[in-house]
């Protein structure tokens, strides 16, 4: 990927398009670790509807254990999103522009840490299968958080529940007669077609991420996450080397004064 197309995916500097670019890509590995965590966990771990409903009925049948299980999952998503508003806000009050691209870099570890966790899932079951619901959880919260932060809340990535609704909204008014009523009026149904377009193509790259995610753990096992964690670090590293490049560029200038100062004070006759 071109440098300057890197930045502006992931700087701080946002347009509409790269908005649409991110969100597609990141709806692209949410579906690939929300259908491919399934098939590792054996629970979806995207969506908090179904965890909220699962701590609600195992909680009247008394299942306390799965209970305290679905309210640490639900914590973790919390969690996650809390941690990405803490580390946009601290870069922007700092004018970094990495205020994004940190949340991204740290996704890709904790999915290189997910893998790590999956390799030793059958040695250590009791111990690591919450411990990795929990980190699939934040890290669907953390990177929800992202978009919706970048995006003014107007594209999510890794639930698709409201994006079907709105997308259905848009179909009815696409679809609805307007015979009664005349061009220019208030009354004239219109659809919204680049929503509609927009609400397709994060549907569609979820899909597709699935596909791919359930396709690379059943085949490739927990070594999938590579490639998903590969492509958000890509992605983070020309904002994050933005505000690296300038610090490393003044330590060495101090460096190399303190070095001509050595050097001059060596060269100073002695008294």
């Amino acid at each position: 990927m071109p440098v300057p197309f890197l930045r502006n995916l992931t700087g701080a500097v946002r347009t509409r398009r790269a908005n649409l670019q991110l969100g597609a890509v990141l709806a692209f590995v949410a579906g690939a670790v929300n259908a491919g965590g399934f098939l590792a966990v054996h629970q979806y771990t995207s969506h908090m509807t179904g965890i909220v409903s699962l701590i609600a009925d195992e909680f009247i049948l008394g299942n306390m254990l799965v209970v305290f299980t679905g309210v640490c999952a639900l914590l973790s998503f919390i969690s996650g999103a809390a941690t990405t508003a803490i580390l946009i806000n601290w870069a922007r009050h700092r004018q970094m522009s990495s205020e994004y691209a940190m949340s991204l870099a740290l996704e890709a570890m904790l999915l290189l840490l997910f893998g790590l966790l999956g390799a030793n899932l059958e040695t250590y079951v009791a111990v690591i299968l919450p411990s990795t619901v929990m980190v699939l959880c934040f890290i669907m919260g953390l990177q929800n958080a992202i978009v919706t932060k970048l995006s003014q809340a107007q594209i999510r990535t890794t639930h698709v529940t409201g994006l079907v609704t709105d997308l259905g909204i848009e179909l009815g008014k696409l679809i609805y007669w307007n015979r009664r009523h005349r061009d220019g009026t208030s009354s004239l149904v219109r659809a919204d077609r680049d929503k509609l377009g927009i609400h397709l193509l994060i549907l569609s790259m979820f899909f597709v991420g699935g596909v791919s995610g359930a396709f690379g753990f059943k085949h490739l096992g927990f070594i999938a996450t590579l490639p998903l964690a590969f492509l958000l670090l890509l992605m983070a590293a020309i904002p994050m080397y933005d505000d690296i490049a300038p610090r490393l560029l003044r330590l060495r200038q101090l460096k190399e004064l303190k070095q001509s100062f050595s050097s001059a004070a060596d060269k100073a006759p002695e008294p």
